[in-house]
């Protein structure tokens, strides 16, 4: 016979899915509108990445060269000139990228210094991301949601997909296996300890692919602009803490902050994958033109340039 308690506990996480489901669902039309506005910019400023190679796609005509077997002419274009011509295809060896928005509970908090929550700038991030991937001919997946796919309604295929997933929803993603050459795309505000985040990303790149971790912060979380009597809920179940004079914590927090920052970098060093830190009350543009640049580079670069040295804060983008 089973437990009504257990029956009650399932209802009560079913109906606190759907209404988060509701929630983010009603987000979604501005995130997307959000998103686009955010890949056109980037899009504009992108050059090309197309080059000759085998595909089906045509490209290009150029001109025919001495030594070339000449069944490679394309006799109908060269007899409207005095030159012969070559029908060249586009190269069609499309890449896959992975991304990952991290959707747990902490990541549904903004404060009164931005208008964005973390998840709604990841999200945007995200969207905007598959856009201009999938316009260069990529393709793009998310782990154990969405399998890889260059669909040009991408945008709103992944807002479905993750609009109706009934899983919980996790802090690190999940454990899969990236293929050798694809990218993987992370953004969260990877507050979990550094054993976790160490074990995650040591399975993603254990089969040689290459990744990309973005640490989405609120301006609150780095600067602590608290004082007096603040209570701080742990937003993912774990309790919460009473400060009597907030303003005494700073120094510590910022200190612990700049630590964890440090570990996080750390890691991602190891494995030869990139750190940036972007803050809700910044733009999404910027990073994307950084996150873009970095893709598909056989050897990636952190940004150390602007890390103070003695914290390991790394300048936000």
């Amino acid at each position: 016979m089973a437990d009504p308690r257990q029956n009650a506990n399932e209802s009560e996480a079913v109906r606190a899915a759907v209404g988060k489901s509701r929630k983010l669902a009603a987000r979604v039309p501005r995130l997307i509108l959000e998103a686009r506005r955010v890949a056109a910019t980037v899009i504009h400023g992108l050059h090309g990445r197309r080059r000759a190679g085998p595909g089906e796609n045509f490209w290009q005509y150029r001109r025919f060269l001495n030594g070339e077997p000449a069944v490679n002419v394309d006799w109908r274009r060269s007899a409207r000139d005095d030159h012969l011509y070559v029908r060249e295809r586009e190269w069609e060896a499309s890449h896959t990228i992975w991304l990952w928005p991290d959707r747990s509970a902490s990541m549904d908090f903004n404060s009164h210094l931005t208008e964005w929550t973390k998840l709604e700038r990841a999200l945007v991030v995200s969207f905007a991301m598959a856009e201009v991937l999938v316009q260069g001919g990529e393709r793009v997946g998310i782990p154990e949601l969405m399998r890889p796919t260059a669909n040009r309604n991408i945008i709103e295929k992944m807002a479905q997909t993750i609009v109706h997933d009934p899983n919980e929803r996790a802090s690190l993603p999940p454990n899969f296996a990236p293929a050798p050459f694809s990218e993987v795309l992370l953004l969260s505000d990877f507050w979990s300890p550094i054993a976790d985040f160490r074990k995650m990303i040591g399975l993603l790149a254990a089969n040689g692919a290459r990744g990309h971790v973005v640490q989405v912060v609120d301006p609150a979380e780095e600067s602590f602009p608290y004082a007096g009597r603040v209570e701080f809920i742990e937003s993912e179940g774990l309790g919460s803490i009473t400060a009597g004079r907030a303003e005494t914590w700073r120094k510590d927090y910022q200190s612990l902050l700049a630590n964890h920052r440090a570990a996080l970098r750390a890691e991602c060093e190891h494995f030869g994958w990139t750190f940036t830190v972007h803050r809700t009350d910044r733009g999404p543009t910027e990073l994307l033109f950084a996150i873009h640049a970095r893709m598909g580079q056989g050897a990636h670069v952190t940004v150390k340039a602007a890390q103070p040295a003695r914290t390991g804060m790394a300048a936000p983008i």
